[in-house]
């Protein structure tokens, strides 16, 4: 299927302007800026220019935020010293600096709570003595590059996440959201391929998910019933484009039925293609699938506003022109997904919200790699 994202001036965005109500998140309209991994924290800690950043987007009509993936407190859980820390005093007091930025320009903003798991190299700073973590130590082409996660241990990471949640809410943050997806860590005990233990949290689908569970149950016993958990989650891993947890709608209701019990209240549903049908035999993709499943909210994302598909932006060295959103708007009326989240377009144009509004289409700045390298 061709990208949809067409250049029609005759579709209106209203839609996207429309206030957002669920049971515990209000947002002034349905953009959500995607959390994309940007490295510009020494030492884990975010500093000033990291709080404009993000600030910038809030002044221009972002209605909610997802930073970038923030690392829980545990040796393993990121691979460079400039990822930011999500614990320990310094880095905190800088998150709170941006959450009260972003909240002055009249925003909404979670942070991202991340694990990379087995995608860490071995000796990977800051603490290359750790060794990378994962289900069955197997990294993500199922070669063993450490010992399985014990039980205890398994126990300390659902602690550390539910450390880092109480920890956004004391400082003032209006979610969380936690990275399921793309082959991390919490995707490294959802997918096969890196889950082989034959234990309580290996086997079926349902068990493989038993780790995510105690997480968002850990989590939601940290911040209270009425605090939003956000769960992202993704077919697709970084190593396999092709990758499938659930084949059918059958399977994706099993896999998400426990996280919906366990406490979360919307589902961000990762695609690199956000027009591309999930399931034969129906159009919907799948944000709109775990919608139809749940009951509950959805984000939408993949390639929106590009006319090339993101992956492919880096690999070839080249660029993505913004376009026009039509397709997209026209589900969102419908109902098939309630959020839109924007990456690249949005990392590249600050201001990209506020030209969708205002009908500025021929403002919107092209995309290119040179984007990621910089806070704009």
């Amino acid at each position: 299927m061709t990208n949809p994202n067409t250049p029609a001036d005759s579709v209106s965005v209203l839609p996207l302007f429309k206030s957002f109500h669920s049971d515990h998140l209000d947002l002034t309209n349905r953009i959500v800026m995607a959390p994309m991994t940007r490295g510009f924290s020494p030492n884990g800690v975010p500093g000033q220019d990291v709080a404009d950043y993000y600030r910038r987007r809030a002044e221009h009509g972002v209605g909610l935020i997802v930073t970038e993936g923030t690392l829980i407190n545990h040796p393993a859980a990121g691979a460079s010293p400039s990822l930011p820390n999500f614990h320990g005093e310094a880095a905190l007091q800088g998150w709170a600096k941006v959450v009260a930025g972003v909240h002055e320009a009249g925003g909404k903003i979670i942070p991202q709570l991340w694990h990379v798991g087995t995608t860490r190299a071995v000796g990977s700073q800051p603490n290359p003595e750790a060794p990378p973590v994962g289900p069955s130590g197997l990294d993500l082409n199922g070669v063993k590059v450490s010992e399985p996660l014990t039980v205890d241990e398994i126990s300390a990471l659902v602690a550390a996440y539910a450390q880092a949640a109480a920890d956004a809410k004391r400082i003032g943050f209006d979610g969380i959201e936690l990275h399921g997806a793309h082959g991390y860590l919490i995707d490294q005990f959802f997918w096969e391929k890196t889950n082989q233990r034959s234990d309580q949290y290996g086997g079926s689908l349902v068990a493989r998910s038993r780790f995510a569970v105690e997480i968002v149950e850990a989590c939601r016993c940290a911040v209270g019933p009425d605090f939003p958990i956000v769960f992202r989650f993704s077919q697709w891993k970084s190593s396999d484009y092709t990758a499938k947890l659930a084949n059918t709608p059958e399977e994706l209701e099993q896999f998400l039925t426990p996280l919906v019990q366990a406490g979360v209240d919307i589902f961000h549903c990762s695609t690199r293609r956000f027009w591309d049908p999930e399931f034969e035999g129906s159009t919907l993709n799948l944000a709109g699938w775990t919608k139809k499943i749940t009951g509950k909210p959805t984000i939408t994302v993949g390639s929106v506003g590009l006319d090339a598909e993101f992956t492919k932006l880096f690999q070839e060295g080249a660029g993505a022109n913004a376009v026009h959103l039509g397709n997209l708007l026209e589900r969102l009326e419908q109902g098939e997904f309630d959020l839109i989240a924007v990456g690249r377009a949005l990392l590249q144009d600050p201001q990209w919200a506020e030209k969708i509004r205002e009908g500025r289409t021929d403002e919107l700045l092209p995309f290119t790699p040179e984007s990621t390298r910089t806070l704009t």
